[in-house]
């Protein structure tokens, strides 16, 4: 299929479907949307080499909701992922693509999660479960989940699956499919290791390979700070509140980065969560809620935690620490500029670290630009600035009668108005100094 001509009414899916995602927002398929959906919904199977960001979920997503036998109330098809989180957006977007189609169960299974309401969901019929392997294979050693129905496997992100050592359990998983099944395979990159299972799982997969046109984010602008170690945690500070940032998602390469970033932005009195493997995923769950729900503004995470997440609102992401790997620092900056808005993206660069940042330019084929570091001027005349606009906006919105009896109250002691308002602007700006 032309790629620019091709619409999703020429895939001949249900209406359902497609009213499902016209309301997500999908105007027109992406290039692997238009390679991969005609093949799968042809019983191929395929090996799909795209990043992140390409519509991969949708490519596979749609067939899955038009293949699977609504009125079979079993387990017909599995997607396999590497993290809890991909596995909830996953199945979101899923349950998503099928909110119009009826009889249809989805249900995401994996780690830090309670094994019973699991188990309560794949009992009660689920015919596609989203799940990361660890967690999969509990369940078919408990006998919650039965493999000989699955007609589809599909492995997502299947490079970074090996590289976080699911090998072993992927290869359990696919043994213990029908050989006959139809088996989709996605991965950002195609290592040797992903080639040899290939050969030994796959029945001749078609090969689509998506041409990475842009490899960067467009609408993010992107700069950086030269920076000393030990300044990082001063100068995050002081552009949170020199540009009075709303959402940001800062990005550390450990999670005991990720601890000390967290502690240090609240003793400053900045609204900010975690997010590592190390919180439970209950907890997770609920910090990334607060970050969309605009409950806090900066979330503090590592690469894999933060995998998978679709906010909508994030205006700078901060590579505080800059990402060991090339490609992450394009997964990153993903985070922003989402849903048609513009984004920010800032990186924190070491003297020994500059060829890391020459080498990011010449593989994303864009400028990161240098910044001056704020100063501490700059940080307080910001702060004035911001509590210059809310007395502006207290004075027009009214609702000052309990306040200006205080103040009288003062003023009965002695002090003029003036000095009142001095000393209230000294204790207000005051706080931005600690």
């Amino acid at each position: 299929m032309d790629s620019e001509s091709t619409t999703f009414k020429d895939f001949n899916l249900t209406k359902g479907v497609l009213k499902s995602i016209k309301v997500m927002g999908y105007i027109e398929p992406t290039e692997i949307q238009v390679q991969a959906i005609p093949l799968i919904m042809q019983g191929k199977d395929i090996i799909g080499q795209a990043r992140t960001g390409t519509g991969k979920t949708a490519a596979f997503g749609i067939p899955l909701v038009e293949l699977v036998d609504k009125k079979k109330r079993a387990l017909q098809a599995m997607v396999l992922c590497p993290t809890r989180e991909l596995a909830v957006q996953i199945a979101d977007e899923l349950k998503k693509i099928a909110l119009l189609t009826e009889g249809l169960s989805i249900t995401a299974i994996y780690g830090g999660r309670a094994m019973g309401q699991q188990t309560q969901e794949l009992e009660s019929g689920a015919q596609i479960v989203v799940g990361t392997p660890g967690r999969v294979i509990d369940h078919i050693t408990r006998g919650a989940i039965n493999m000989e129905s699955i007609r589809i496997m599909v492995l997502d992100e299947a490079d970074e699956m090996l590289n976080m050592g699911f090998r072993e359990d992927i290869e359990k998983v696919l043994e213990l499919t029908p050989g006959e099944r139809q088996t989709l395979l996605f991965s950002a990159t195609m290592p040797k290791t992903i080639l040899k299972l290939t050969d030994e799982y796959m029945r001749e997969p078609e090969h689509i390979k998506v041409a990475k046109k842009e490899m960067t984010v467009p609408g993010v602008e992107q700069f950086y700070f030269e920076i000393k170690e030990s300044s990082k945690i001063e100068v995050l500070h002081r552009l949170i509140d020199v540009e009075n940032i709303q959402s940001a998602l800062v990005f550390c390469n450990t999670k005991k980065e990720v601890d000390k970033v967290l502690v240090k932005l609240r003793s400053h009195g900045h609204s900010v969560e975690a997010l590592h493997g190390d919180i439970r995923q209950n907890l997770r769950e609920r910090t990334v809620d607060k970050l969309r729900d605009e409950d806090i503004s900066i979330l503090v995470a590592t690469d894999v935690a933060a995998r998978g997440l679709d906010i909508e609102n994030i205006e700078v992401v901060f590579n505080y620490d800059l990402p060991l790997e090339i490609e992450t620092y394009v997964h990153r900056i993903g985070r922003t500029a989402r849903a048609g808005r513009p984004g920010l993206a800032y990186s924190f660069i070491k003297k020994n670290e500059m060829g890391k940042l020459t080498a990011i330019q010449r593989y994303t084929k864009t400028e990161i630009t240098r910044k001056e570091l704020p100063t501490i001027k700059d940080a307080e005349k910001a702060k004035e600035a911001q509590v210059a606009e809310k007395v502006r906006t207290n004075i027009r919105t009214g609702n000052l009668e309990r306040y200006d009896e205080w103040v009288g109250k003062l003023a009965v002691e002695g002090a003029d108005y003036r000095k009142i308002a001095t000393a209230l602007a000294k204790i207000v700006l005051k706080e931005g100094k600690n």
